[in-house]
């Protein structure tokens, strides 16, 4: 009888909670393993956004006045350094060359990852496997040993310093890993889904447009969102390509623009990256959960 109760489903469940997660419900524990790391986690995390913020409402004289752990706070707000960026230097217009380039090259490197991915993923073609792990070393290879090539195309067709050298040139480091991550997502889906929509009398464009595509939505906003990141905070490319102040991206006029020999305006810069950074924190806002989702390869029904 004994052994009947110790075997009992309930018994195993209490046995199995108090060996899991159960330790968890006292108090003092769950603040030691939880709160106190997570706590650690979002100051290290958080910090520099915040000193950024203060350094940016900062007057030059506080700005340079060492006071110890009074630095961390602003006691005479100003808003000097932001209208210098905003009205008196060309920050406006490097923030739309960012947003113009990384959106057009963004969608462009989707449309391509798109089509990749689902050629290689549902047409199955002979040799479809190699040319997927061959676009995924594509990636592999550092951008600062492909932009000698992708200079020389870039004089050759005309196109220096322009905004299409940019968005001609960001795909060749954004089509290999979104069409690496479509693959993974194009892969879980079931395949008898196409084949009714085949027996229906659906063509392929249609299959990707109506079936595939909806069902892939997390997963086309974490590619974009990848996309989007890494062609806003791009250097190298940008530093090579673009050669006059009216036409650089954000990242590399701060750097070029807002430093005069060995002058380095604090207050502007941190003012420029941090509202340099606003358009990134508002894209991970809207999008989070469909990039928590496309991260573990779920298929929403």
């Amino acid at each position: 009888m004994t052994n009947k109760v110790a075997d009992s489903p309930a018994v195993t469940t209490a046995v199995s909670d108090e060996g899991g997660m159960g330790y968890l419900e006292s108090l003092p524990r769950k603040v030691v393993i939880v709160y106190i790391p997570l706590a650690i986690f979002l100051f290290v995390l958080l910090f520099p956004f915040y000193f950024m913020g203060i350094l940016s409402f900062k007057s030059h004289e506080e700005l340079y006045a060492y006071r110890g752990l009074e630095s961390l706070w602003v006691y005479e707000p100003t808003l000097e350094h932001i209208k210098h960026l905003l009205f008196e230097t060309e920050y406006p217009r490097w923030l739309w060359n960012s947003m113009l380039i990384t959106v057009s090259s963004t969608f462009l490197s989707i449309f391509c990852a798109v089509c990749a991915a689902y050629s290689i993923e549902r047409l199955r073609f002979k040799g479809s496997r190699y040319i997927g792990m061959s676009i995924f070393l594509a990636y592999l290879v550092p951008p600062s040993i492909l932009f000698i090539p992708l200079a020389f195309m870039v004089f050759k067709l005309g196109i220096f310093d322009s905004h299409w050298a940019l968005i001609l040139t960001y795909p060749t480091i954004l089509v290999p890993f979104c069409t690496w991550l479509l693959m993974g997502y194009f892969r879980s889906i079931p395949y008898e889904l196409e084949e009714c929509a085949l027996v229906d009398g659906a063509n392929r464009f249609q299959i990707l447009t109506k079936i595939v595509l909806p069902l892939s939505i997390p997963g086309l906003i974490s590619a974009g969102i990848f996309a989007f990141t890494l062609s806003w905070n791009e250097f190298i490319y940008a530093l090579t390509f673009i050669s006059s102040a009216e036409n650089k991206t954000l990242p590399v006029a701060m750097i070029t623009e807002l430093i005069t020999f060995d002058q380095y305006n604090w207050g502007g810069l941190m003012a420029g990256a941090l509202l340099g950074s606003v358009p990134v924190a508002i894209l991970y806002s809207f999008f989070v959960e469909h990039y928590v989702a496309s991260m573990t390869g779920a298929v929403k029904e």
